[in-house]
């Protein structure tokens, strides 16, 4: 049986991620892929990984993440958020720096809603005088 020693929940825009951490050697899987696998650009594979290099655990855990939602930046935003989030679980000494990074804040921004007779959410239909 494995055992998590923390579980988090990160959100981001339209995409929601749980990730667990277990003991291990630093393998990390996201949606049953490798990290390098499911995110093939480098910049958001780097971004999951940020609370690991700040805590310095990159070694020392294994992390499994399901994510849904959302697109690949979106997706990667709430992995991160879930992840700190999941460290502060396992190690409570680990709050102040991610606290710091910023880590721990979910992102507000969303997407503004269409409204109705409009043809975006700000963007209006032509106007036409004659």
């Amino acid at each position: 049986m494995v055992k998590n020693l923390g579980i988090g929940t990160g959100r981001r825009k339209t995409a929601v991620a749980r990730v667990y951490v277990r003991e291990g050697q630093g393998k990390i899987q996201v949606n049953g892929k490798g990290l390098k696998e499911y995110f093939p650009q480098g910049e958001y594979a780097l971004m999951v990984m940020q609370p690991l290099m700040v805590t310095g655990n990159e070694q020392t855990v294994d992390i499994v993440i399901n994510v849904y939602g959302g697109g690949v930046q979106g997706q990667a935003g709430a992995c991160r958020h879930g992840l700190a989030r999941a460290l502060c679980k396992v190690d409570q000494g680990n709050y102040t720096s991610l606290r710091n990074k910023g880590y721990l804040t979910r992102d507000p921004r969303m997407v503004e809603r269409k409204k109705y007779g409009q043809a975006g959410a700000r963007r209006r239909f032509q106007f036409s005088k004659r």
